[in-house]
């Protein structure tokens, strides 16, 4: 587990770059084909994180959970088990459940898409306008991505398809959210007592 834990966002580009392919030559449902973009652009957002420029983790653990930086409290990890079941597993998932079951399964990724995006951006102005790893994918890519997608999916389902999309992306969301500030922070708090 260990080498996978090391060098799991290595496989980011070749994932982006090879789906992007097989998406443009084999999905001919904009529909559809707007919520497999969303996977593929996380997985570009995600080199940004940690590959490119990369240093996601010492940003995060510095600046969001006052450590001083490295890989405490959110390790290589936390990280691992964070991004793999979400970004791997639950958006490439929720993209097949669209193509057999309806749009309404794949719609709450271009939620999450955009709202992580935003927190990104919100990170750039609460630190003085400072870049943040993965602030250039989603102000270019998510972000604009996502609001086009919900723009064209959105009005095709249902009000409360719409409303459940929300708030499934709201909880990916603050899963995310819930674990650094009520999990970790307490960590680095208890280190420096």
């Amino acid at each position: 587990m260990k080498w996978l834990y090391d060098h799991w966002m290595k496989a980011t580009p070749f994932l982006a770059f090879y789906s992007f392919i097989l998406i443009s030559l084999y999905v001919n449902d904009k529909y559809l084909y707007l919520i497999w973009l969303q996977t593929i652009i996380y997985w570009v957002h995600e080199f940004e994180e940690y590959i490119l420029p990369g240093g996601f983790l010492d940003f995060f653990n510095k600046h969001m959970m006052g450590s001083s930086g490295g890989e405490f409290p959110l390790s290589k990890i936390g990280s691992f088990w964070i991004n793999i079941p979400l970004v791997y597993i639950s958006m490439p998932l929720a993209a097949i459940l669209a193509h057999f079951n309806g749009y309404e399964y794949g719609l709450w990724t271009c939620y999450f898409s955009f709202l992580n995006a935003f927190s990104h951006v919100v990170m750039f102005i609460i630190f003085g306008y400072k870049y943040n790893p993965g602030l250039i994918a989603s102000v270019s890519l998510n972000i604009p991505f996502a609001i086009y997608a919900i723009y064209i999916i959105g009005p095709v389902l249902s009000l409360k398809a719409n409303v459940l999309s929300i708030l499934f992306g709201i909880i990916a969301q603050l899963s995310m959210m819930i674990y650094g500030f009520c999990f970790l922070k307490p960590l680095v708090k208890k280190q420096m007592k």
